[in-house]
């Protein structure tokens, strides 16, 4: 028995032994996955060693089913080479290499989603025995970009169960991408009812993923800045990939905590007669919210926010009330602001109206105007500054005194105004002239001007020596003045005068008009004795015409000399000695008398009995 036990174990390891050996001559290496994109094409290599001098090999490609199922692909031998038909690879598939080189690929080209099976490689010897070589193949399919698409309409916060906030979806993706969402750039951390995201997917009928992924959340007031995205995450060959969507934010609407109420314009002061813009706002942004300004006892419903009060007046005063009231809850919150209308009332003068003073006197007139602000106060006169303040004195009053003041009382952009007239009383005084003794040529016309003034309005007459009353030219009267004008016309000697007169007395300028005979025609000229224009002309002409006769005295006295006149020859010395009494000269005078002298032929004066 003893012996038959020990021949049996040496039997069995001797067979061992031989197995081992046949394992080891026919061996075959691949690689445990090959990773490849959806319609690539992709090589699986199976590669292997023969023992030396071996023949006859076969070798033989699978493929294992959905079903767990070994299914052949491929057959070669020495002597063909077989393509199994009716697979789901028959036409897509190749297989080259050789047994020498130890190497056979199977290439499959437009690598589809549903090929992702695990390949077997068997190289058998007849011999020798047989191997076998496993390759998983996965199939990677890049999804499209994703998209993200939010709630439009907004969310209270006084809704406390939890809103959808918005929804991601990518399609066409294998194996199934992943959604994350993102606030800000931090992942969402879910909480049971206050934050949960609710995934999906649906395979396709083209074998791909089609994954959505829905945010749920309470929403608070902290969230109305919030941006939303969702990350997607997916593999690929050798590694992962991960694409982003756009980000979304969300309308929060929430009451407002407190109302800000101003005046929008105008941005100075306010005026009687200004329209003020009211604006509210309230911090917060509930479409049930309303505001309403409330003013005086009164409500006004504003309109966006802005109410206008038109044409203030100081009763438009006080306190301005904003209320913004959440009809939801119906919780009131105020803002309000205070309003100051200026105000700058009519100017009133005193005296009043008209006053009449004497010459000489005196007066104390005052402009005051009730206002809101400290104004000022200008006394003017002809357009001109005449005093300054609400005071306006004079003292010893003359008609230059007389006149309208006007009392312009300003402050920030507002004025009003008031008038004083004065009138100062006193007998008629003409003002003096610098051209009352005048030399006019005869035969000419001058205009005599006559300013006057007084108070009551003088009346004014012109008189000649004589007693012939002037008709005036023209006349001009305003208040307490008078200016008349009495055309003359100059045919001798002239006196004329003015002569005012009112009820306080009388005052008078006489003008004295020597008229010039001229020996020469000069042609008559019309001069106005306004001025020096006049008297300066009439010179003039009177030096022109002596001159004249100069040089006619000048010539005759020439051709005398020369013996054209007088019966003298003209070839007679000019340095002829004097042979008596007979030789004698004229020689002109010329001055005012145009006096013609008798000379002797010595240049001796002579007397009309010795000529």
């Amino acid at each position: 028995m003893a012996a038959r036990n020990t021949v049996s174990l040496l039997v069995g390891l001797l067979a061992l032994l031989s197995t081992w050996g046949v394992a080891a001559k026919v061996e075959v290496s691949m690689e445990d996955r090959v990773e490849v994109f959806k319609g690539e094409t992709t090589p699986i290599t199976c590669m292997f060693t023969l023992p030396e001098g071996v023949s006859g090999v076969i070798i033989e490609w699978f493929y294992v089913t959905k079903r767990g199922e070994k299914q052949s692909l491929y057959y070669q031998d020495p002597s063909k080479k077989v393509v199994t038909k009716g697979t789901q690879f028959t036409d897509r598939m190749s297989v080259n290499g050789t047994v020498a080189s130890g190497v056979i690929v199977m290439t499959i080209s437009d690598v589809q989603v549903d090929d992702g099976v695990e390949f077997i490689c068997s190289i058998r010897d007849l011999v020798e025995g047989t191997a076998n070589g496993r390759t998983t193949l996965k199939v990677f399919a890049k999804p499209d970009l994703p998209t993200i698409e939010g709630v439009k309409t907004g969310f209270s916060i006084n809704e406390h169960s939890l809103s959808k906030i918005g929804t991601c979806e990518v399609k066409n993706g294998f194996p199934k991408p992943n959604i994350t969402w993102y606030r800000n750039k931090t992942p969402v951390r879910p909480a049971p009812g206050v934050l949960e995201v609710v995934p999906s997917s649906i395979l396709g009928s083209n074998g791909l993923f089609t994954v959505k992924s829905e945010l749920n959340m309470v929403v608070k007031k902290e969230d109305k800045d919030d941006l939303f995205y969702c990350e997607i995450n997916f593999f690929v060959p050798a590694g992962w990939g991960m694409t982003e969507t756009s980000a979304i934010n969300i309308t929060v609407y929430y009451p407002s905590t407190a109302v800000d109420v101003w005046v929008e314009s105008p941005k100075g002061i306010i005026k009687e007669g200004d329209s003020i813009e009211l604006h509210c706002r309230g911090n917060g942004n509930m479409p049930s919210s309303i505001l309403t300004f409330h003013h005086n006892g009164e409500d006004y419903t504003p309109e966006n926010n802005v109410m206008v009060f038109h044409n203030v007046t100081r009763l438009s005063n006080g306190v301005y009330e904003c209320i913004s009231t959440d009809t939801d809850t119906f919780k009131e919150i105020k803002g309000k602001t205070v309003v100051f209308v200026n105000y700058l009332d009519a100017a009133v003068v005193v005296p009043e109206d008209t006053v009449l003073l004497d010459l000489g006197g005196e007066l104390t007139a005052t402009c005051n105007a009730l206002s809101s602000l400290q104004t000022e106060t200008v006394w003017m006169k002809f357009g001109e500054e005449v005093s300054r303040g609400h005071s306006l004195i004079l003292k010893n009053v003359t008609f230059d005194s007389a006149g309208t003041y006007l009392c312009l009382v300003t402050v920030e952009g507002m004025e009003t105004n008031g008038t004083l007239n004065v009138k100062v009383q006193g007998p008629p005084q003409i003002m003096k002239s610098d051209h009352t003794e005048m030399e006019e040529s005869s035969e000419t016309t001058v205009n005599l001007s006559c300013n006057v003034r007084g108070f009551p309005t003088p009346s004014v007459i012109w008189i000649t020596a004589d007693g012939t009353i002037l008709k005036a030219e023209s006349e001009v009267e305003r208040e307490g003045e008078v200016m008349s004008v009495v055309r003359i016309d100059v045919t001798s000697d002239i006196t004329a005068s003015c002569k005012a007169s009112n009820a306080l007395g009388t005052d008078s300028l006489t003008f004295n008009i020597k008229a010039i005979v001229h020996t020469t025609t000069v042609p008559a000229t019309t001069t106005t004795t306004t001025g020096t224009e006049g008297t300066g002309v009439v010179i003039a002409v009177v030096i022109i015409c002596i001159l004249l006769l100069a040089i006619l005295g000048s010539v005759l006295y020439f051709l005398y000399k020369k013996g054209k006149i007088c019966g003298r020859s003209g070839k007679q010395s000019l340095t002829k000695e004097k042979s008596g009494k007979d030789n004698i000269v004229v020689e002109m005078k010329n001055d005012n008398t145009e006096e013609a002298v008798l000379l002797g032929v010595n240049g001796e004066k002579q007397t009309p009995r010795n000529q």
